[in-house]
């Protein structure tokens, strides 16, 4: 089996390469191809990823390559883990939304809908050619914002999936909460990328004992802490909001939260310059502890078992993952891209039944999938006029003055991705 990893030159691939080498008998791996343009970083990654598959005795072969086309070629899986523009763009989309009085975030608001148009089509682009290249092979994306960026690729023909660790992370905290096994806990998970809700939290499956209220009466404080919203959210809502929520029902305090301390993207490009000293070092064969630090916490897990359940021989295996909606959730188009519970297979996913949701979280979910109908126009099509009606549209933002402001920003902001800004 040959897996192809488009951004392989990630400060986050190694947490993906130890995901590989630890569960090889989930997913046999024999060939990992890593690509990336930057040449240095990508040698850097790459070592290390050999020293970590050697530790932990793979027999699968580490390659690299900066030519996307040779790199896809024969490839039965496509990760897509890029960052067009980089972290300089990523900072940029933190920082002038703040003028505005709107919150500065890469995947939500105006910020988000400025990666949105840098990333659609360099990545409608790379579908492309792996579908020339090799047309039965699975897109995995995990490049944000996942729900937009998969819903362009479904749109486009392309076999594709979007992926997110926002959902596993969760099982893996209320697991250890509720000390059982992450095998042990399936979410009732609904909603769109980064707007989700955990409705339930079951023992053993779909089907098992709701354990959410006993969640919530025992660690309920702690859950809270970790989404930084006061614990009272949560009894009122009777869920588990994912953490972008936050951005949505503390918009304001979030604001003032960011004009007051350094960027994410600030930390993270630290982060970035201490990982790769670290990767550089021939006895590094590990991923290391700073990773965690990086974002993406099980991401590696999620990859390998959805990976293995597109490409494996086995029964269906049940996973959150971005599809089309296909009637699951009554109020939006089929063709909406929603994140809930799938049955996974080689033929793809399908989305588990989903009750019927109170208007408390189906009128969000349906402004916001307004919101990316309108941000994948944009990002298609272009147009000053499209990017203008995608902010208007979006929750956070709603008014014409802001609107305007915001796509007069956006577009100063990304000449250099945009040709037609």
């Amino acid at each position: 089996m040959k897996l192809a990893v488009v951004g392989g030159g990630s400060t986050y691939t190694p947490e993906l390469i130890d995901g590989f080498a630890r569960l090889r008998d989930t997913l046999p791996v024999s060939e990992l191809v890593l690509i990336d343009p930057a040449a240095e970083r990508l040698e850097l990654i790459g070592g290390l990823a050999r020293r970590i598959f050697a530790r932990q005795g793979h027999p699968g072969r580490v390659t690299t390559t900066t030519d996307l086309d040779a790199g896809i070629t024969g490839a039965d899986a496509v990760l897509l883990q890029l960052r067009v523009g980089g972290q300089a763009a990523r900072l940029q989309d933190e920082t002038w939304p703040l003028e505005c009085g709107c919150v500065g975030q890469e995947t939500t608001g105006a910020g988000g809908l400025a990666k949105a148009l840098r990333t659609v089509p360099v990545v409608l682009d790379i579908a492309e050619r792996v579908r020339r290249t090799n047309p039965d092979a699975w897109i995995i994306d995990f490049t944000n914002p996942v729900g937009i960026v998969t819903r362009a690729l479904l749109q486009a023909g392309h076999k594709a999936v979007g992926l997110c660790n926002v959902a596993i992370g969760l099982q893996r905290k209320f697991a250890a909460l509720l000390d059982l096994a992450p095998a042990d806990i399936h979410l009732d998970h609904v909603g769109l990328n980064h707007l989700t809700w955990e409705l339930g939290v079951r023992r053993g499956g779909p089907d098992g004992e709701d354990l959410l209220e006993t969640l919530l009466a025992a660690h309920g404080e702690a859950v809270a802490g970790d989404l930084r919203l006061p614990r009272a959210v949560l009894d009122r809502l009777g869920v588990v909001p994912s953490y972008y929520l936050r951005y949505f029902y503390a918009h304001d305090e979030v604001v003032r939260e960011l004009g007051t301390k350094p960027s994410r993207a600030a930390e993270v490009a630290a982060m970035e310059r201490e990982l790769l000293a670290l990767y550089g070092d021939p006895a590094l064969d590990e991923k290391p502890a700073l990773l965690a630090k990086r974002g993406g916490a099980f991401y590696s897990e999620a990859a390998v078992d959805l990976a293995a359940s597109l490409l494996g021989d086995g029964g269906p295996a049940v996973q959150v993952v971005n599809t089309y909606n296909n009637g699951t959730l009554p109020f939006l188009p089929d063709d909406a891209v929603i994140e809930v519970q799938a049955r996974v297979d080689g033929s793809g996913p399908v989305p588990l039944a989903v009750p019927r949701l109170d208007p408390l979280f189906s009128g969000l979910i349906s402004h916001v999938s307004a919101y990316e109908d309108l941000a994948l126009d944009a990002a298609l099509r272009g147009g000053r006029e499209r990017v203008f009606k995608a902010l208007l549209a979006h929750p956070l933002i709603g008014q014409f003055d802001l609107a305007e402001g915001l796509t007069d920003r956006l577009l100063a902001h990304n000449k250099e991705h945009l040709p037609w800004a």
